[in-house]
């Protein structure tokens, strides 16, 4: 992985990280803050403008580094997966979050007390992550204010046992381009959310995910000898293997997030020029 690619890179022409200093060129150079989302989920863009493309997302309590604050928008880099692009300025709190927990449903409410009659505060995505202070019944208090229903809840240091099953509680999610919650998924968002479950930390793009991720099989290996939680790649796509015939990915024929022989899909993608498979990794 080029540690200098512009995607993980904070750095501008008038701007860059400190740490960047001797590597890069700019006119100036800032050292960055820690600060953490504080709403439900935010897109994360290429350029400080509504209009900008949606490069990824960024889920509750994750965090970032901030390297400029200007105009409404922040510059951030996540920490995560080391994405960098702009963010909404007023979506961010001052400081790491802290975390204790991780939500393991697709979707769970904040509520202001522990009654699950109150009208909710928010709603958590998979993945978000929270800090609980203490529990009260079925519900977990969270430092920040307001209750969640304790079960939908993981420890930090928990892990899922199975990253597909994740992915299959997932199935029919509409399919968004740089979407990683369980409101919208692209392809490599998909497979970077369900290993993030089960403690495997994943890049966000398919490219970088086909080279860091997993051992490489033959190619041969795509017409025999596959299994479940093999990654299949093509040029800009991903899927994963519910078993040895069945690919499950997020893809924009079916619009959603959707279960089909490989065969079918390999048929499909193959028609477009460049879309023979390029690799096929394995945990």
């Amino acid at each position: 992985m080029n540690p200098l690619d512009p995607r993980l890179t904070p750095s501008r022409p008038d701007l860059a990280a400190a740490h960047l200093q001797g590597q890069v060129v700019a006119q100036r150079y800032a050292a960055g803050r820690p600060m953490h989302l504080m709403v439900e989920c935010t897109d994360l863009r290429r350029a400080p403008s509504r209009d900008s493309a949606i490069d990824s997302q960024v889920l509750y309590g994750e965090d970032v580094v901030l390297y400029e604050a200007e105009a409404g928008w922040a510059w951030v880099q996540l920490a995560h997966d080391s994405y960098v692009g702009y963010l909404a300025h007023d979506v961010l709190a001052e400081g790491a979050a802290q975390t204790t927990h991780r939500v393991a449903a697709n979707r769970s409410f904040i509520y202001p007390r522990p009654d699950i009659k109150a009208p909710i505060l928010a709603a958590l995505p998979l993945g978000g992550a929270v800090r609980v202070i203490d529990i009260e019944g079925d519900f977990a208090r969270l430092a920040d204010g307001g209750y969640v229903f304790a079960r939908h809840l993981m420890r930090s240091d928990e892990t899922a046992d199975d990253f597909v099953a994740v992915a299959e509680g997932l199935l029919g999610t509409p399919y968004l381009w740089g979407g990683k919650s369980s409101l919208g998924l692209d392809c490599s968002g998909l497979v970077q959310l369900a290993l993030a479950q089960a403690g495997i930390n994943a890049p966000r793009d398919t490219d970088l995910q086909q080279q860091a991720l997993g051992s490489a099989l033959a190619l041969e290996a795509a017409s025999r000898d596959l299994r479940r939680g093999d990654l299949i790649f093509w040029k800009g796509h991903v899927g994963m293997m519910r078993d040895a015939a069945t690919l499950l990915h997020a893809n924009a024929h079916h619009m959603l997030v959707a279960s089909e022989p490989l065969a079918v899909a390999r048929t499909r993608i193959g028609a477009k020029a460049g879309g023979e498979i390029t690799a096929i990794k394995r945990f």
